[in-house]
């Protein structure tokens, strides 16, 4: 007889029902409670099916977007609830700023747009993505030159065509927006191709992840500096990390908070650009330590990176590869002196 991955899971759940492997009668399991085993088993499938089929088994090339989060007027974000990645890094005064990744999605509302920093662009070339900004810094534009990154830039003639303003007051910097629509409306009038092989370095087992329950990590705080922390506290009842900002609910546009299924922590050290500006510098190359979080428990892990172009390859603390749950992933690259908390 052969038995599929539903039948085998839900004879699982009806043999922990039915007490085996205990002594003493086995207790009666309803038909209704039989129900609802399969009825969970089949949402799962179903919830992991979607996440494969919209933004990895797929040729849609991925869109890039910078989003604002300098300060409580940037916020509440617009459009991250659909983003399947998000990068989060350090920009200057100690704030950070998201580069999201979207594919599979026709999300209408996006922001605010920020300009761009050179080390997202790194990111940017590991997904093979259109990037989408509003403005940048001189070393971006001479690195996005440089790398022949296919952009579209919120100050340049028509590219600006895309995006809205919808300023909270005069002189409003954190108040453009955009939507997919738009920017693949863009990208094609520009000649960019909306379609790619190309694939990141993140992997993704079939199932959700079960990590060692001694390794505890339900609440999370990440101390980029003294102005600006960002965190996580793990809900069983969703089986996600929901985010805070210095111990705030980060709350969306739509009411959601923003929530995500696997966290991965790079360690990175930032140093000053030496512009004479206050931006930072981030060498995303070579490897080091971090940390992979899901379903309220962690471990650790090293990353490598041969190139700014190459992809990040994530190993497990024993050399094998890592798998991530199907699910939203934030990428949180902070520096080895900064104070991380996983509790």
């Amino acid at each position: 007889m052969k038995l599929n991955i539903k039948t085998i899971l839900l004879l699982l759940c009806i043999t922990m029902l039915t007490g085996c492997g205990k002594s003493g009668p086995a207790q009666p399991v309803s038909s209704v409670e039989i129900s609802n085993q399969q009825t969970e088993v089949d949402l799962k499938a179903a919830e992991i099916e979607s996440f494969f089929k919209k933004h990895i088994d797929t040729k849609e090339r991925p869109i890039a977007v910078m989003i604002d989060n300098d300060d409580k007027n940037a916020r509440p974000h617009a459009g991250l609830s659909d983003a399947h990645l998000i990068y989060e890094m350090v920009v200057e005064g100690g704030a950070t700023r998201f580069m999201a990744i979207y594919r599979g999605t026709d999300t209408e509302k996006i922001g605010p747009v920020r300009s761009s920093r050179h080390y997202f662009l790194d990111y940017v070339m590991e997904n093979d993505a259109i990037y989408t900004h509003y403005g940048w810094s001189p070393k971006a534009i001479t690195d996005i030159s440089a790398f022949g990154i296919n952009k579209i830039n919120g100050v340049l003639g028509g590219d600006g065509d895309i995006f809205w303003r919808e300023q909270k007051f005069k002189g409003d910097w954190h108040s453009a927006y955009t939507s997919i629509k738009n920017i693949k409306d863009m990208a094609s009038k520009k000649g960019y191709s909306l379609e790619t092989g190309h694939q990141n370095g993140l992997k993704y087992a079939k199932d959700y992840r079960v990590l060692p329950k001694e390794n505890s990590a339900t609440k999370i705080n990440l101390a980029y500096s003294q102005l600006y922390n960002t965190g996580y506290t793990y809900s069983e009842k969703s089986g996600l990390y929901e985010k805070n900002i210095n111990g705030a609910p980060h709350t969306l546009q739509n009411g959601e908070t923003l929530a995500v299924k696997n966290i991965i922590i790079e360690l990175k050290y930032d140093t000053a650009l030496g512009d004479g500006t206050a931006r930072r510098n981030i060498n995303t190359t070579g490897s080091g330590k971090g940390y992979y979080i899901t379903g309220g428990c962690f471990e650790e892990i090293t990353w490598s990176k041969t190139s700014r172009r190459g992809n990040t390859t994530y190993k497990k603390a024993d050399g094998t590869e890592l798998l991530l749950s199907p699910g939203k992933t934030i990428v949180n690259i902070i520096s080895p002196s900064a104070e991380i908390v996983i509790e």
